[in-house]
């Protein structure tokens, strides 16, 4: 007898059945509002269909994580992780710190940057990607953001919002022009 594999479920839309959420990561260093747009193929914005995970180092560049070896060092006020389900206009916001670099074991170090996964209806498994802030001197040197061609580096850039000193926003496309860059890991 053969086994005939059974259909994949994709993800959603569901999300507010048992949802975390957490906003505010800790506001320990510079603080930063961070806004997130999840846009679809077509263009239109997620609404209430998406949900945005993120995981990220404090301002000195540590995660608060047990496994961290640097972890004891990093903010004790800081939670490093947070989780939202987006609005009716594919909109959610964290308040949170900027990271700083995260050294790397051989002496380097990576951009100050944000670990996000998307979950949404219509994915089998969730996305994952990174965002960086534009103008950052140290994305140059970033050695994971080197993988991505220059072209669409773009896409992982948050821009400063024009006369506000500490709010960022990204907008995420999940496919079609402009597609944000998804790391498979």
């Amino acid at each position: 007898m053969s086994l005939i594999p059974t259909a994949s479920q994709t993800v959603g839309p569901f999300f507010n059945i048992g949802l975390t959420t957490n906003p505010d990561l800790g506001i320990l260093g510079k603080s930063i509002r961070l806004t997130f747009r999840v846009i679809d193929g077509d263009g239109l914005p997620t609404p209430g269909d998406s949900m945005v995970e993120i995981w990220q180092a404090d301002e000195n560049g540590r995660y608060p994580h047990p496994v961290d070896p640097r972890s004891g060092a990093a903010a004790p006020d800081f939670c490093g992780f947070g989780r939202l389900q987006t609005d009716e206009n594919g909109i959610c916001v964290f308040q949170t710190v900027k990271p700083g670099p995260v050294r790397n074991g051989d002496g380097g170090a990576q951009a100050p940057h944000i670990n996000v996964s998307i979950f949404a209806r219509g994915l089998g498994k969730q996305l994952r990607t990174r965002v960086y802030f534009e103008g950052e001197a140290a994305n140059a040197e970033d050695p994971v953001l080197a993988l991505v061609p220059a072209e669409r580096r773009q896409t992982l850039l948050a821009k400063l919002v024009p006369g506000q000193a500490s709010e960022w926003q990204i907008e995420i496309r999940l496919q079609g022009d402009w597609e944000t860059v998804f790391f498979d890991v």
